[in-house]
């Protein structure tokens, strides 16, 4: 009996000793320091979306990061403080407190308040739009020796945008909505809808560009019933949309100048959705072109954060969102995605929460920048020195190989 005994617990010993065991779940702290992360409260009126939800905070604290919350900084998404709170964020009432964090995650750009409140050598991720950048907030970013990375220059490890991607496809699906609001005749428009009806003819919308806004507002706009005309110098782009979409209702063409004015001044609606990698759009419509647009046709550049791709368009706000020149109505504010800021927000925590998760595995950002390259592209500034060719070239700026600069491991 003792021998069986025996040999029964010498059993038991070798499978709890090769068998995985349940544990008590809780945070997997890393070695050394946590890194400590900051979402603060956006100070731009117009923008309402937040970096981060509830959901990723939770991810980030239970793999061993330190997250700081400014109070209400998902009031415009539904989180109240306490959501956060559960989810193991620290909620914190100074701005100036969750600036200091490591690295900091937020959706407009810094203001030089906001970069001052750094500190020395520290992180940010934010978006930067090309027009609208400050040579005092590169200056205080540089004074700081700040590694600053846009949004819209991140890639993925495929060569992708994603964070573009995401909020191309938010803004193609939200542009013809908008579009119709801005038709009705209480909103100054022609009065009319955009799919046509028994007898009637529909609206026809011109779309510039064939990327991934192109693709969501065709297909909304023709499910819809309106009638589409996509323009772009990409054969294969055009290609490829027309196979996504798969409508014979949806007509391609090349730009040249005699159909863009041909289609522009029968257009009831013309959206801007021409993308430029790290550099301004083009110009595409003359001022002449709008000039022989119908009354109360719709202009919306959705590329207007990188210039905008009409002569006439000048950046508007979620507060005063249109203008009229020539008659025609322009709809040009830059975050189209923050009308549906819970949405976005979902997105953006969705792409950034495993680039966070990396930066904490990889304990130094400057790490994940040497081992990332496509993390690496989104780099601006960089320990004092412009990174970016295009905004060297905006501001006359000296500019650093970033490349360069890592490899040297300055």
């Amino acid at each position: 009996m003792g021998k069986q005994r025996e040999g029964f617990d010498k059993a038991t010993e070798s499978y709890f000793q090769y068998h995985p065991q349940e544990v008590m779940e809780g945070p997997l702290h890393k070695k050394g320091n946590p890194l400590k992360i900051g979402v603060p409260k956006e100070l731009d009126p117009d923008e309402k979306r937040c970096a981060l939800r509830p959901g990723a905070v939770s991810l980030l604290v239970n793999n061993g990061c330190e997250v700081f919350v400014e109070s209400k900084a998902g009031q415009h998404i539904n989180h109240d403080d306490q959501e956060y709170s559960e989810a193991g964020a620290n909620i914190v009432y100074s701005h100036k407190e969750v600036m200091e964090c490591d690295l900091v995650i937020k959706i407009s750009s810094p203001t030089v308040e906001e970069v001052n409140h750094m500190k020395q050598g520290k992180t940010i991720i934010s978006a930067i739009h090309l027009r609208d950048i400050k040579k005092e907030v590169l200056e205080a970013l540089n004074k700081k020796k700040v590694t600053a990375l846009g949004f819209e220059l991140i890639e993925d490890k495929v060569g992708g945008l994603p964070l573009v991607r995401a909020m191309s496809e938010i803004a193609g699906s939200t542009v013809m909505l908008i579009a119709a609001e801005y038709l009705s005749s209480y909103n100054g428009g022609k009065g009319i809808i955009l799919g046509g009806i028994t007898g009637v003819p529909p609206s026809k919308v011109v779309i510039l560009g064939a990327g991934t806004v192109a693709e969501f507002a065709a297909r909304t706009a023709i499910g819809m019933g309106a009638e589409v005309k996509v323009f772009d110098n990409a054969i294969y782009k055009l290609r490829r949309l027309k196979k996504e979409l798969n409508n014979p209702h949806l007509f391609t063409s090349a730009f040249d100048s005699t159909s863009i004015d041909e289609a522009l001044s029968r257009a009831d609606i013309v959206i801007g959705a021409i993308h430029t990698h790290g550099s301004r759009t083009p110009s595409i419509v003359t001022e002449e072109m709008v000039m022989g647009m119908r009354e109360n046709s719709i202009i919306i550049d959705v590329c207007i954060d990188q210039g905008g791709c009409f002569e006439t368009s000048e950046p508007t706000n979620h507060r005063h969102p249109v203008y009229k020149k020539h008659g025609v109505i322009h709809y040009c504010v830059p975050n189209i995605a923050s009308r549906v800021s819970r949405t976005a927000t979902a997105a953006i925590s969705n792409i950034f929460t495993p680039i966070l998760l990396k930066v904490s595995d990889e304990c130094k950002v400057d790490t994940m920048m040497r081992r990332h390259p496509w993390f690496a592209k989104g780099v601006y500034t960089y320990r004092g020195s412009i990174t970016n060719q295009a905004i060297a070239e905006k501001f006359d700026l000296p500019l650093k190989n970033l490349d360069l600069i890592l490899a040297a491991g300055f």
